[in-house]
């Protein structure tokens, strides 16, 4: 009479199987994680470049370089405007130095504000670089501008 149960070898193979199944999802959920933080920063992106013009619209020129501090509010020299209650802060990497970047240009006409992307055949990097293209940022940068 034979014994009912698994062999040694049908064991090993079914844990290496779910094993191999295991790591080919969890490669597969980070990169969507990935992908939507990268939306998130083109979206904190555009929100800031909307607050920027309504700064602009109030001064005739955009804020001066070293002026916008992530994490903390963007307002009038006399706080008497807010135009965003929070800058925000890269969603990788909240509370740490900081990864949005902001540059004053054109004696305060124009600006750049890029962030690095985490995936770095997004289609948007190329699209944005090209419409900003005197912002001269790094090749995995996505940049927005004054337009």
């Amino acid at each position: 009479m034979r014994k009912k149960g698994f062999t040694l070898i049908e064991l090993l193979v079914v844990i290496s199987v779910i094993g191999l199944l295991a790591a080919l999802i969890m490669v597969n959920f980070n990169a969507a994680r990935e992908r939507a933080r990268d939306v998130q920063r083109k979206s904190d992106l555009d929100q800031v470049k909307k607050a920027l013009r309504m700064y602009y619209n109030d001064n005739n020129l955009y804020p001066i370089n070293g002026s916008l501090v992530w994490g903390n509010p963007f307002q009038s020299a006399d706080g008497n405007m807010i135009y965003m209650k929070l800058l925000p802060q890269d969603p990788a990497n909240q509370g740490a130095a900081p990864t949005y970047q902001y540059t004053q240009r054109s004696d305060g006409q124009d600006f750049c504000l890029w962030a690095t992307l985490e995936n770095k055949s997004d289609a948007d990097i190329v699209n944005s670089q090209a419409r900003c293209s005197s912002c001269g940022v790094n090749e995995n940068d996505y940049v927005v501008c004054a337009d």
